[in-house]
């Protein structure tokens, strides 16, 4: 199973994608990672859902990375009297802790924690931005605010505040109950929702303990101030633009997508731009020309991955909008201008041996025209360093442990492969050529490089760089 592109393709399992058989089609047209969402997912078929992906993964012997998105806490109202209201602009509106039902002046907010932090100037956002509401005064257990967007109102409806930070945790025991459950499972990567600030994201980096990587859903604009605090704790971001989009101006996210591809990219860590990428193939049977464009420019910005999420989940053509996503991404990774911009972008390498090496094989890529670097990994970590540069080149991660070569499938230009440490120097370089002939990225007569640290099977010891010669006797052994 060689991929014709580098820029990974996530998958949103849904109703409309709920069979093996369907998971089988997604996995064939182009998905790299499938995402479950526990939003959705009863935690009772996670084990189920996955073991339905493990077995794809053993048909196809290519390893695939399952991503666990937890929901992270709802803020929601309370219910109406009549089941909804009429707010009209420029009306006084309350929100308070009486559970007594709701009407046209109040409704009752059950979360003490928000009337809490709620300040004059603060917005209050209802139901994905239909309704807005600017917070006037404050007191014990209420708040009141201006109508500036009216409309109906009705029981339940979700509350964002993109002023406020508020003091709850990004898990609640409903995440912690699904973040076991997923570990239990075998997850590969575990998203957290409602992220802001790092205290966030350590919390589930302590819980995992290691078992899974934790990948930080960048989706409030609260999060934005400790940017760089949270990349850092993180395994890996993604760009969660749906949410951001309700919670501050739509005109600025464009420009925080970029802030945060390019800083992950920065860090050596994975990077998905995720929501509405091909919002309209969730009833048609082609994007329009703009999604087009938006995916085109997430793959150009060197993003590690891509994602549908309702496209794949509920929509009617989950296939075909898998297939189309991935032509857009081969399509724009044949252009000479997204190699330029990738240079451009470019990091200085950091003044460590791993950095150095990566350097190193990048630079003999260019020199020597070379199609294939082989990264003897066990952590995963050289393989991330050699990718970090988004070299022209696939880099074929070699590693002995399963859960390595897994979480390798989010990341650009990685093509895992489990197989047995090697034994000294002369195996790393003949298996690597070998492997090179055997997953089509050399023929004999040509060269690969071969990265890896000595002694073998000590993670983060990458300091060996060496270009081997593809022979006869590899393509034979192949």
């Amino acid at each position: 199973m060689k991929r014709s592109r580098r820029t990974k393709i996530v998958a949103t399992l849904g109703p409309a994608s709920d069979t093996p058989e369907m998971i089988t089609k997604l996995f064939h047209a182009g998905a790299d990672v499938f995402r479950l969402n526990m939003s959705h997912l009863p935690r009772e078929k996670l084990p189920e859902k996955i073991e339905v992906i493990r077995a794809i993964e053993r048909e196809a012997r290519r390893p695939i990375a399952i991503l666990v998105d937890l929901q992270g806490p709802k803020l929601r109202l309370g219910a109406f009297a009549e089941g909804s209201a009429m707010i009209a602009n420029g009306q006084t509106f309350v929100l308070d802790s009486d559970q007594t039902p709701g009407n046209a002046e109040r409704i009752y907010l059950p979360h003490p924690e928000v009337l809490s932090a709620l300040e004059p100037g603060h917005s209050v956002i209802i139901d994905d931005g239909k309704l807005r509401l600017t917070v006037t005064e404050v007191g014990p257990g209420r708040a009141v605010t201006r109508v500036e967007v009216g409309g109906r109102i009705s029981n339940r409806k979700g509350v964002s505040l993109p002023h406020t930070v508020i003091p709850v945790p990004a898990m609640t025991d409903k995440d912690r109950a699904d973040l076991e459950a997923g570990l239990n499972a075998g997850a590969d990567w575990i998203a957290v929702s409602f992220v802001q600030r790092p205290e966030d994201m350590a919390e589930v980096k302590k819980l995992a303990a290691g078992r899974a990587l934790v990948m930080a859903k960048i989706e409030k604009p609260q999060a934005l101030t400790r940017l760089d605090e949270i990349m850092e704790v993180s395994d890996g971001l993604m760009v969660a633009r749906g949410d951001l989009g309700v919670e501050m101006p739509l005109e600025q996210v464009p420009g925080v997508q970029k802030r945060i591809t390019r800083g992950a990219r920065r860090l050596g860590k994975p990077v998905v731009v995720a929501t509405q990428m091909l919002e309209s193939m969730i009833t048609a049977p082609v994007p329009t020309r703009a999604e087009v464009s938006d995916v085109a420019t997430a793959v150009y910005e060197g993003a590690d991955a891509v994602m549908l999420s309702a496209e794949s989940a509920s929509g009617a053509f989950p296939v075909e909008a898998i297939s189309t996503m991935s032509r857009i991404a081969e399509q724009v990774e044949k252009d000479a201008l997204y190699w330029n911009i990738l240079t451009a972008q470019r990091s200085d390498p950091e003044p460590t041996a791993a950095d150095a090496i990566a350097a190193a094989a990048h630079q003999m890529v260019g020199s020597l025209g070379l199609n294939a670097i082989m990264a003897w990994t066990h952590s995963g970590s050289t393989a991330l360093r050699l990718a970090r540069s988004r070299p022209n080149a696939t880099v074929i991660a070699l590693t002995p442990k399963r859960e390595t070569a897994r979480r390798l499938a989010m990341a650009w230009g990685t093509h895992p492969i489990v197989t047995n440490d090697a034994s000294d120097v002369d195996d790393m370089a003949f298996r690597a050529a070998k492997f090179a002939v055997r997953e089509r990225f050399a023929e004999v007569g040509d060269r690969v490089i071969v990265v890896a640290g000595v002694p073998f099977g000590t993670p983060g010891a990458t300091n060996l760089v060496r270009i081997a010669f593809v022979t006869r006797e590899h393509a034979a052994r192949a």
